[in-house]
């Protein structure tokens, strides 16, 4: 097996063993990692719309008004986020948070770009070669950034609307700000930061370590026997430069396996097992007959109640999402004046509704009045359309003839029915009527 070589930040020899089990899946888990962080934003699946304060999720377009969803969608990806830390580590790390892929993406291109330039300019002094890799790994990091940026700040702003701001080099507005700042950003961390932001910077490296315990799963170094040969090939494979013999406790450790990937292409000649492995805790002694749910980590009490808060938001979620009307309708008595009385003599009482469609399609609002004889609905019209995204208030009349109304309060509902899908709302209101005749009836009471 060829062993590839790249260099650290400290110039020694850093070698990758391309092609054994850890290092393919991950690539793999990766290469998926980055179409869904591109698909999510791009179809809807997953992003906040900040100009039109909409949360989609998983088709869901979620209102900002929708506390209680957004409150559970929240929770729920909170305790997944906690639940993952606590059972596997730093496997987010590891495989699937964009930082570290791409990171590793940008090592990969600039090692590329090293060795063109050497190939290319061999008599040339190690200082110019050096300044030459240095500019056109910039001229490939550039457009990158730009295309991360876009796929990130899409989670935020319509792509559509972000697509327009691009290709005019929006710098007046607040998304074009934005959106500038965050590729600067972007190309300054792939530039010179890279790994080192895992260690330094990034928040989620402490939280791992906080929620982990004795039965995470982590990469651990276990030699009772003493077959290790002190050949440092997982000192040199590490992506984060860190020896793993030393601890399995290592901030820097980000649990990749490219060690047990390593250590088991050499021991492996010798015909040896490898002596660095996962395992779940640094103490584990676990019989190969264990039962399937200790294989997939719930190893006591605390993982399954996690999991099972984990699979009650999860379905609260997904009841929520499924019961929710796709229009929004309010209806609200106007108050300021009680009652009016028309020349003919009919009663009304004003209301005033308001209908957001939170749906995809068009959809038709029609109103009616029950439990009132002769009870109709004046000021708006029979079917009130309603295009998706759009939200309308209108005020609209109830009017009754006097005949039919008893003298002070009266109940009634207000019905909405809502195309398609024929779903109909009702709405529990009062109407006041005059509570003793009076001569002129042209006259409004407070």
């Amino acid at each position: 097996m060829t062993a590839s070589k790249l260099k650290k930040a400290n110039g020694s020899p850093r070698v990758t063993i391309p092609g054994t089990r850890f290092h393919r899946v991950r690539k793999t888990v990766q290469t998926i990692c980055v179409v869904i962080f591109i698909l999510l934003p791009l179809f809807d699946v997953m992003r906040f719309d900040l100009p039109r304060q909409r949360f989609y999720f998983f088709g869901a377009e979620l209102w900002i008004s929708e506390f209680a969803i957004l409150f559970l969608t929240m929770m729920f990806l909170w305790i997944l986020v906690a639940a993952m830390a606590m059972i596997y580590g730093r496997f987010y790390c590891g495989y699937l948070c964009p930082q570290m892929i791409f990171s590793e993406t940008a090592n990969a291109v600039e090692k590329s770009i090293v060795r063109f330039v050497n190939r290319r300019m061999p008599e040339s002094r190690s200082g110019l070669r050096r300044v030459v890799a240095v500019a056109l790994f910039s001229l490939v990091l550039l457009p990158a950034s730009i295309f991360v940026t876009f796929i990130f700040v899409s989670y935020f702003v319509p792509p559509v609307d972000l697509f327009h701001r691009l290709m005019q080099l929006d710098m007046r507005t607040a998304g074009g700000i934005v959106g500038a700042s965050v590729t600067l950003i972007t190309f300054l961390d792939f530039l010179l930061l890279r790994q080192r932001f895992c260690t330094a910077i990034c928040p989620y490296g402490y939280l791992q370590n906080m929620l982990a315990d004795k039965h995470t799963l982590l990469v651990h170094f276990h030699d009772p026997n003493d077959e290790c040969i002190k050949c440092n090939k997982c000192v040199r494979a590490c992506p984060m430069g860190i020896d793993i013999r030393k601890s399995s406790h290592q901030l820097e450790c980000t649990h990749c396996a490219e060690c047990i990937d390593a250590c088991s292409g050499i021991l492996g000649k010798l015909g040896n097992q490898t002596v660095i492995r996962y395992a779940w805790g640094d103490t584990e002694k676990e019989s190969v007959k264990a039962n399937w749910l200790r294989r997939i980590g719930f190893r006591d009490g605390k993982r399954i109640v996690v999991a099972v808060l984990l699979l009650i938001y999860a379905t609260g979620l997904s009841v929520v999402i499924g019961m929710r009307e796709p229009v929004l309708l309010h209806v609200m008595p106007d108050r300021a004046v009680l009652y009016s009385i028309a020349p003919d003599g009919r009663i009304h009482n004003r209301f005033r509704m308001l209908a957001s469609n939170r749906g995809h399609a068009p959809a038709n609002v029609m109103l009616s009045a029950s439990d009132l004889n002769g009870a109709q609905i004046q000021g708006v019209d029979n079917v009130l359309v309603l295009e998706p995204g759009a939200t309308s208030q209108k005020e609209f009349d109830v009017v009754v003839p006097a005949g039919s109304l008893q003298p002070g309060i009266n109940r009634m509902r207000i019905l909405a029915r809502v195309a398609p899908g024929n779903q109909s709302q009702s709405f529990a209101e009062t109407f006041f009527a005059p509570t003793n005749p009076l001569p002129d009836q042209g006259r409004a009471k407070n």
